[in-house]
This record gives C-alpha cells, structure tokens and sequence, in this order.
C-alpha cells in the first residue's frame, strides 16, 4: 500500500496500511506473433470452414499477430511449426496428419507451442493419444443445431472474460466421449435443460484450457455455423482463446474442482465492510473498490486449511489487496495488525507490490512479471494456506512461498477480506471461492 494518513491511535506498524503494491504490469504485445490456420478433413467437412479462417484473419488483422492458413499437412515438419505461436486446428475431421507430421506436432507443443482446438477439432486423430489429450475429449455426437444457454464458469480468461454469466446462443452442440474437467480448465458449460440432445448428466464442458506438456491448449466446441464467426462474442471468445494459446495474456488453467462460491456475483451474503468507504456490486457480478479505506471481509466464518481463489482487476496503478488469518472486528486495522496482506498494486518496493506478503516477503519478481496481466485485464490469485504456510499463485504460476514465524500472528486461524485503499484506486475483484483443505496433519 502507498502511504496514506492515519488516525494518531494507530498501532505501531500500521504502515502496512490496507492496500499493497505490485510492480509495474507487464504488458504482452502480439505484436511478431504468427498463427496457423490448419483446417484439412478426412471425414465430414463443414461449410462454416472459409468463414472461420477469414475470421482468424481479420482477428489477426485487429490484435497484431500474423495468421496463415493451410489444408498441407507436409507443412507440419518441426522447422516450419518452429515459425508459429500456436495452430488453430480449425473444424478438421478425421485422421489428417501421418507419423511423421504427429512427431512434429508432439514436438512442437512440447517446447511451448500453442493449440487452439475449434469445433471439430474434437473430432479428430481417434487413435493418436496425444492429441486426444491435447483436445481435451473427442467426440461422440450432436443433436440439431438449436439456442442453448452456456454457463461461463471463468470469467477472467481472456475467451471468456468479456461475456455475462450466462451467454445464449446458437449452434451445433457437440456430446464428448468423456467429461475433460479432471484433466483441464473448464471455462464455459452447457446448460443441459436448456435445449434437446445433451448427453453428459449435466456436466456439459463446452470450453476449457489447460497447460498441456508444456505446451498451451484451448479448445472450445463452438464455431459450426457460419454465422458464428459473424457473431461478436464468438469473435471476441476465439481471440481471447488465441491470445492466451500464443501467451499474449495469461490465466489460471489448472483444473478446478471442489471451490464453492463466497461471492458468486449476485449478493454479498455473509460479508460485511469494516471501517469507511464500500465495494459497488454491478450489474455483471463484479465488485469495484470506492472511498477507503476499509475491508470487505467474510464474517460467516473463519477458515484454517484452505485454498481462496478470486479474480481481480486493476483499472491503473491502483492499490489494494486480499487479508488473511485476522481476527473478526469492525475495525479494518485489525486485518493489518493481525493478519497478512497479498498485495495488488505496482509501483512501490518488492515486498509491496503485487504478490507480496505486503512489508515482509516480496514474490518472485521474474515469475510474477511473466504471469501477470496488465491493467484492464483480469488476473486470477490463489493463496493457500496450510498451518503456518501462505503460498500464492498468479494466473497458475507460483509467485510467493512465506512462512509466519511471528508468535503475535496466525495463519492456522481467522477470516479473509478484501481491501478498498483510498479514493483515487479503483480496483475490480469477481468469483471468490474456496476449497477447505485437510488440517495439517490429518
């Protein structure tokens, strides 16, 4: 936190005021990126193809990459994959790349290339394993293409940031042979009542990610009509899905299982604002920091093991951050005193700024700057607290490992909040959850 005047019955210390810092946010231009557009078919092939490479292009045109476009196989050869940023594997069908093309391929995601599977991209390669993994699921069928509402389950990844919490639209909705959400990230899902012919039981993945040996795979089951590629938000969900395949913006792809929501977007049941200033609930589940300075913190309950996982925006170099292990009060300073600030904000010393245990360990700088989005663009915490142990992710990457030795402070017990810092800092956070983890030594 910057500094910032406080009452003369402030305890000693309270300079680690309600709000922390991060360094500058490191910005990923697309700049010099290249695309593949690989849309070859051995068995159905879909009419919407033309458009959807000319929609590639013109994404490629507005974001700053470079997008080709092949139906070549011969063009998978470790050389030539070596140019590109990510394949887009676009509605292709059946068995399009021989032994040789595969090795390539492996290869190629293997030293971090990048994946982009779209609609039929499921319905391909059956026998070679490493592309069904890659794929996330094959698949197995449809029913008539009909309106549907998807639930988007992430909203901080770049292909899903930008939509509601639910997005109705029309297509082709494709079954899989198995459910991915074990194995990869789940961004969006169908809601299975809301139209004829699903068959996955009501977990219904329509869109996911996940880090893939050591590689970057997206796929979503969109894109089998032409007019999808027409369609904004579907425009706006397949770049999102590129710009993360090509790493010009970072996200949290690990699976996610077991979380339930403290705020889910729709009310703030069990919270309660300690000290001035407020968080505004807008219309698309989001909470935005105003006055300060204060916390919103979870009066319902405390927590000892847990992972907390919430996803945050700054709109500049604001101030803020997430409170841990402090006891209940109406008082935000009691937070400072007595608990430990993951900080969000950029422009202060290393421990304080953005993934620091603020004023006592800085994150790994090199990590947190190659993790981190930049501002108008939604970052995702963890911070996993087991005993006496803090450990903080940034979009899936590791960025700070701290261990309290303080007697007067404990991680193994209290509360968690949110923290508005003063006026001027507007700082955006949505989808907090949180998996309770076993005790420590249980």
């Amino acid at each position: 936190m910057r500094s910032t005047t406080r009452p003369a019955t402030a305890v000693v210390g309270a300079a680690l005021l309600l709000g922390c810092v991060s360094s500058p946010a490191a910005s990923h231009p697309a700049e010099g990126k290249r695309v593949l557009v690989f849309s070859k078919t051995a068995g159905f092939r879909h009419d919407s193809i033309p458009d959807g490479v000319a929609a590639v292009r013109q994404l490629g045109s507005e974001g700053g990459f470079t997008v080709d476009a092949t139906e070549d196989a011969t063009t998978f050869t470790a050389k030539n994959l070596r140019r590109y940023d990510a394949v887009v594997f676009l509605s292709t069908t059946g068995d399009v790349l021989d032994a040789a093309q595969q090795s390539a391929f492996e290869g190629y995601i293997r030293h971090g290339g990048g994946y982009v599977g779209v609609h039929a991209a499921a319905d391909t390669e059956y026998d070679w394993a490493f592309y069904g993994g890659l794929a996330g699921a094959y698949f197995q069928s449809h029913p008539a293409i009909q309106p549907a509402t998807v639930d988007v389950e992430d909203r901080a990844h770049p292909a899903t940031s930008g939509l509601a919490r639910t997005w109705s639209r029309t297509d082709e909705w494709y079954n899989y042979r198995s459910n991915p959400r074990e194995r990869a990230h789940v961004l969006a899902s169908l809601d299975e009542s809301s139209y004829t012919g699903g068959t996955m039981n009501g977990d219904h993945p329509i869109a996911w990610c996940q880090n893939y040996r050591g590689g970057r795979a997206f796929y979503t089951g969109g894109g089998h009509t032409k007019e999808s590629y027409a369609e904004p938000a579907f425009r706006q969900h397949l770049l999102g899905g590129i710009r993360w395949a090509v790493g010009d913006a970072q996200a949290d792809c690990r699976p996610e299982n077991g979380y339930r929501p403290l705020f889910d977007g729709t009310a703030l049941d069990g919270w309660k604002q300690a000290g001035p200033g407020a968080f505004q609930l807008e219309n698309d589940g989001t909470l935005t920091s105003s006055g300060g300075m204060g916390l919103l913190w979870y009066a319902a309950s405390d927590f000892s093991a847990y992972s907390l996982k919430l996803d945050w925006r700054t709109a500049g170099d604001d101030n803020s951050g997430v409170f841990v292990g402090f006891p209940p009060s109406d008082d935000p300073w009691s937070a400072v005193d007595n608990g430990y600030e993951i900080q969000i904000d950029a422009t202060d010393v290393p421990e304080k700024t953005t993934g620091s245990v603020y004023g006592f360990q800085s994150a790994d700088l090199i990590k947190r700057d190659r993790a981190l989005n930049p501002p108008g663009e939604w970052n995702t915490y963890e911070i996993r607290v087991e005993g006496e142990r803090l450990r903080v992710w940034l979009n899936g990457v590791r960025i700070n490992d701290f261990t309290n030795t303080d007697p007067a402070r404990s991680l193994a017990d209290g509360h968690i909040g949110i923290q508005n810092h003063g006026a001027d800092d507007q700082v955006s956070f949505r989808d907090i959850r949180i998996k309770e983890l076993p005790a420590k030594g249980d």
